[in-house]
């Protein structure tokens, strides 16, 4: 199962949370490449400092946010009546690869996902 990770497991990969970079090692292994995105990464990334999520990232494929991908957030957005762009985004990049989300705030998440088109597995951390 290839995933989608939100800014919750950046967070933990970053303070050095053993059963995250488990699951990545794991996951890395079996030759799947995680994948985040440039706004998850804006909302975590502080300091050039952050030598561990750094290294988190090196084995992630890291997707930006299309201006063709702007209307269908604000369209989840809209959907779900709710704002987290980030979110949203995560939601409509794990549709797009058909991949689950790892997320540190599974109902919000499974909120938009209940109204993608083919809704996305999401798994808490």
């Amino acid at each position: 199962m290839n995933a989608v990770y939100d800014a919750g497991v950046l967070i933990a990969a970053d303070r050095s949370h053993r059963e995250i970079w488990a699951d990545h090692r794991v996951r890395l292994e079996l030759g799947q490449v995680p994948v985040t995105t440039a706004p998850v990464v804006a909302q975590v990334s502080r300091s050039p400092r952050q030598a561990q999520l750094r290294r988190f990232l090196r084995g992630c494929e890291i997707v930006g946010f299309s201006p063709e991908q702007a209307h269908s957030v604000g369209a989840l957005l809209a959907l779900t009546r709710t704002q987290d762009i980030v979110d949203a985004h995560v939601a409509i990049i794990a549709a797009l690869h058909r991949f689950t989300v790892i997320t540190s705030d599974p109902d919000d998440l499974q909120l938009l996902s209940n109204h993608l088109e083919q809704p996305v597995p999401i798994r808490g951390i």
